[in-house]
């Protein structure tokens, strides 16, 4: 029996699905592994404990496995690459390919087909391939100037939000305000500013999850800055559209991503943004896992030896 390994190496986690020729057999998940995020270190750790937990669980030996293919952000830089490549041939000796995180979740979300895939995790992208095999990616130029709607772009928003709402209105702290103290451990918004601020910079996306809580609650600001990062998504998914399925009578869209997981209220904006513009969008409502994409990816690398 052939063993294959599909990884996304997220920014906030890496998930390692370990299978056969056609079944999933186990699945692993550890913290983020994105070398441009978190450092070749960190990378280090969480992908061999994700790589060892997934085959530990699966009941096969790393020496079973024929070839393993991984997703991540940034990937198409060469030294990226092979700073992960190094990284895994260290406790394995077979193929490994390295491949960008919208490679492997455009093959999760529609194989060989067209298709459109907006990723929002971490970091965020579109990316999208016509009838004709023509590619393109809208967004994901990195959290510094890019990456729109995604976990760290709502964690920075949320906090730009806090302090414009202040600016207007000296009163007391808004519910979603005293959520960020406290997830940075904080006790004034003097001290959030510093925070924000500070070099080298806090981990703006692990706010994401005390936006959504305030936006449960609802709080205004909490729920403009997730309403705005759908409609940011579906932006970059209408560049996509725009300019390569111009004549598409339909256009498969799919979402990936902790984001679109956790949070209607983006899910819907990014829908009805989307829809508004191009009604041809057909929105799939369930949202894809990149991991099965790179599994799928490592089969068909032996398969094309």
């Amino acid at each position: 029996m052939r063993i294959f390994l599909g990884i996304d190496a997220g920014g906030s986690k890496t998930t390692c699905v370990a299978g056969d020729e056609t079944s999933v057999l186990a699945t692993a998940t550890t913290g983020g592994s994105n070398v441009v995020r978190r450092g070749e270190a960190e990378a280090r750790t969480q992908l061999h404990e994700a790589i060892e937990r997934a085959c530990a669980c699966a009941k096969v030996n790393l020496a079973e496995v024929r070839a393993v293919c991984i997703g991540m952000a940034g990937a198409a830089r060469p030294v990226v690459s092979s700073i992960v490549k190094g990284i895994v041939a260290e406790i394995f000796s077979g193929e490994v390919q390295v491949v960008g995180d919208m490679v492997v979740a455009l093959e999760a979300a529609f194989a060989t087909k067209p298709g459109v895939i907006v990723i929002a995790g971490t970091g965020s992208i579109a990316y999208g391939r016509n009838k004709d095999g023509h590619t393109l990616r809208a967004g994901g130029w990195g959290f510094a100037i890019s990456d729109e709607g995604s976990g760290h772009w709502i964690g920075r928003a949320a906090v730009s939000g806090v302090m414009r709402a202040q600016d207007e209105d000296e009163a007391s702290p808004t519910g979603l305000a005293l959520n960020i103290l406290r997830a940075w451990r904080l006790e004034t918004l003097d001290e959030l500013v510093q925070a924000a601020n500070a070099s080298p910079g806090r981990d703006f996306a692990n706010l994401f999850p005390h936006v959504l809580a305030a936006a449960d609650r609802g709080d205004p600001i909490a729920r403009s800055v997730l309403m705005q990062a759908g409609a940011e998504l579906a932006g970059l998914a209408k560049i996509v559209i725009g300019r390569i399925f111009e004549e598409a009578p339909t256009v498969p869209v799919a979402m990936a991503g902790g984001v679109f997981r956790n949070s209607a209220l983006v899910r819907n904006v990014f829908h009805n943004s989307l829809r508004s513009e191009y009604p041809q969008a057909a929105v799939a409502p369930t949202i894809v896992d990149p991991a099965q994409g790179a599994l799928e990816l490592a089969r068909r690398s032996i398969q094309r030896g």
